[in-house]
């Protein structure tokens, strides 16, 4: 792959990183910056930047379900 693929490949990586926030953040009714900082402190952030298992190519609202299961069995340990 050579760098031209690689930056475009990375931009469109952080565009859908950029949608799953302002999705997870209008599913909890916060603000996107909040949103940002749940999503980077996730579990499910670590997988889909891990491009190896190509989870990326999954849907923007398959990560908002991600994180918003993470975020509940998160929840559901601390009871």
């Amino acid at each position: 792959m050579n760098g031209q693929d690689t930056l475009v490949n990375e931009t469109l990586l952080q565009m859908k990183y950029a949608r799953v926030v302002g999705l997870l953040a209008e599913r909890l009714q916060i603000s996107q910056p909040k949103a940002l900082e749940m999503f980077y402190n996730s579990e499910t952030y670590t997988n889909l930047n891990n491009r190896a298992n190509h989870l990326h190519n999954m849907s923007d609202a398959f990560w908002v379900d991600e994180v918003m299961l993470e975020l509940n069995n998160a929840e559901s340990t601390k009871r």
